[in-house]
């Protein structure tokens, strides 16, 4: 498989990371031929990217910014679920390689620890709009942590493991409800059988319909099979998804 690793001159969290990839990353790692891309547009508008590359998978090594200021490494599938204010397209998700979120979430969970980070993965959100699997694998949220050099090189190391082992085939689920950095699925995340690809946030429910769920099942790796709702966090919206999830498998996050 043909693997890019894409930053940012923009980004500072990419650039730091990517100032340690450029020493550690071979033409090829596994089973994986890789390549180091960076370019002077942020990323979540280089759409298309994939197409100019010839690649199979695409990881951006970015900056993740919030306000609340806290320590983060994350992942996320970049999506919109519905208006495209940040790149890619309306209503349209990208390709979710839900074992590669998961292995990388279990790999940060431990090395996280000496520096007293938040692990997370985020819900879908932002573009680029890419006909292949890729995923986003952040620092966040500052400008202090972007230029951390144990971050950058936490993150660095991250990714070759990732290159370097055979990533499992989880059963994959589709996350709903609950807040941006889903606090609910993590505990499935790292201690379940399962990978979590695609999540839509309570803020996003509004945009939620049966067509965009199909697409969010159909648009993990391996395609969803399950869908695993924050009952709790999921508001007015209960019946209308009672509605929606018809005909598909679905769980309680306290089911697990």
């Amino acid at each position: 498989m043909k693997i890019a690793i894409v930053s940012s001159k923009e980004d500072e969290a990419g650039m730091n990371i990517q100032s340690f990839l450029k020493d550690l990353i071979k033409p090829k790692m596994g089973s994986h031929e890789v390549s180091l891309q960076i370019y002077d547009k942020e990323t979540i508008y280089l759409e298309n990217l994939d197409e100019e590359l010839g690649c199979d998978m695409i990881i951006f090594a970015t900056k993740h910014e919030s306000k609340s200021g806290v320590h983060s490494l994350s992942v996320h599938t970049q999506g919109n679920w519905g208006k495209a204010g940040l790149g890619g397209k309306p209503n349209d998700l990208g390709i979710s390689p839900a074992c590669w979120l998961k292995e990388a979430m279990k790999i940060l969970e431990q090395k996280a620890i000496a520096l007293h980070y938040e692990v997370i993965q985020e819900v879908t959100h932002h573009g680029p709009s890419l006909s292949v699997p890729s995923f986003f694998i952040e620092i966040g949220s500052s400008v202090e942590e972007w230029n951390n050099p144990k971050a950058g090189k936490l993150l660095a190391e991250t990714i070759v493991e990732l290159l370097e082992m055979d990533v499992p085939t989880y059963k994959t689920a589709v996350g709903i409800g609950g807040l941006h950095h889903t606090p609910s699925f993590k505990k499935i995340i790292l201690n379940s059988d399962i990978a979590l690809g695609h999540a839509c946030p309570k803020y996003n429910l509004e945009n939620l319909d049966k067509k965009m769920l199909i697409q969010a099942m159909k648009k993990t790796v391996p395609k969803a099979e399950l869908v695993i709702i924050d009952w709790k966090g999921v508001g007015s919206y209960k019946e209308q998804l009672k509605e929606m999830l018809e005909g598909i498998d679905w769980k309680r996050t306290k089911d697990f």
